[in-house]
């Protein structure tokens, strides 16, 4: 009947517009977010800017030329040069692919370490859970911060012992935001079901509850390279970081802070690796809260 007094309608079909698969749908939701999108654009820039940073600029960043030194932006240096006649736009580079290493490799040691605890903790409870959120509030009990500088002081500082230490330190939060979402998913409906057909218990935690909690997972992980990238820059900063004269933000920053206050100022050196960190951090928010809101089941088409 629908096809007699429809004859353009295919017969089983109807007019309905046809669904799109959940990974399509996410995706335009994170379209949707035009911050998310524009801080997606910036990172991809920036990994582009680091896999390609002898290509870009072909000036070695630990070049000294003192004949050159505190010269403001021009057509030879786009971003003016240091105190000891470095190139800023090609130290700016270079410091790149330090942050970006420090925030993703740390914020996976956490999510490995995290992951696995709150796991553990979420699914099997008991005493698996008592023991682990135990030292889980111990950690965050602590002031991380100053944690990490007392860690960093006590060793030499250095690129692999500031991401063993982000690492390392945290875990915590993730390991609780695991948890959480473990207590709510294992007793759903379709672990009941993987049980009832005999499953191992780790098959469950690996292949059907881990799965289902990764949104919130991947949403906490991509805010918390944000908050590594700021604390090697922190660190860098205060001289506990990166050491000279390897490039980094945080040490780029500390070499120009003084020059803010000569007279003419030489600002480049202080404003250009400042406006590399904010918007680095600011496009990873960006991004988390996109991914947030895209991962979302309770948001609407």
């Amino acid at each position: 009947m629908a096809a007699d007094l429809l004859p353009n309608a295919k017969p089983g079909r109807g007019n309905a517009p046809p669904m799109l698969s959940m990974a399509a749908l996410r995706w335009r939701r994170f379209q949707r977010h035009h911050m998310a999108m524009a801080g997606a654009t910036i990172i991809l820039l920036l990994i582009l800017a680091a896999i390609f940073a002898p290509l870009i600029t072909p000036i070695d960043p630990a070049k000294q030329a003192l004949l050159l030194r505190v010269k403001p932006p021009s057509g030879a240096h786009w971003f003016g040069t240091d105190p000891y006649g470095r190139d800023v736009f090609t130290r700016l580079i270079y410091g790149t692919r330090i942050s970006l290493k420090v925030g993703f490799v740390s914020v996976m040691i956490a999510m490995a370490v995290g992951v696995t605890l709150g796991s553990l903790a979420g699914y099997f409870g008991g005493w698996w859970d008592s023991i682990i959120m135990r030292v889980t509030d111990v950690f965050l009990s602590m002031p991380v911060f100053f944690l990490i500088i007392a860690v960093i002081a006590m060793f030499r500082p250095s690129e692999y012992n500031i991401i063993a230490v982000l690492g390392l330190t945290s875990w915590p939060g993730l390991a609780r935001l695991v948890r959480g979402e473990f207590l709510s998913l294992r007793e759903r409906d379709f672990v009941e079901a993987a049980r009832a057909t005999g499953a191992r218990d780790m098959r469950i935690v690996f292949r059907h509850v881990l799965p289902n909690a990764l949104g919130p997972i991947i949403v906490a992980a991509t805010l918390r390279i944000a908050g590594a990238i700021l604390t090697e820059s922190g660190l860098s900063y205060l001289g506990l970081g990166i050491q000279p004269p390897t490039a980094s933000w945080g040490n780029m920053l500390q070499e120009g802070q003084p020059y803010l206050l000569v007279v003419p100022p030489a600002w480049w050196m202080a404003v250009f690796p400042g406006a590399a960190i904010f918007l680095t951090v600011m496009a990873f928010n960006a991004v988390g809260d996109g991914l947030r809101d895209a991962l979302d089941p309770r948001m609407k088409h």
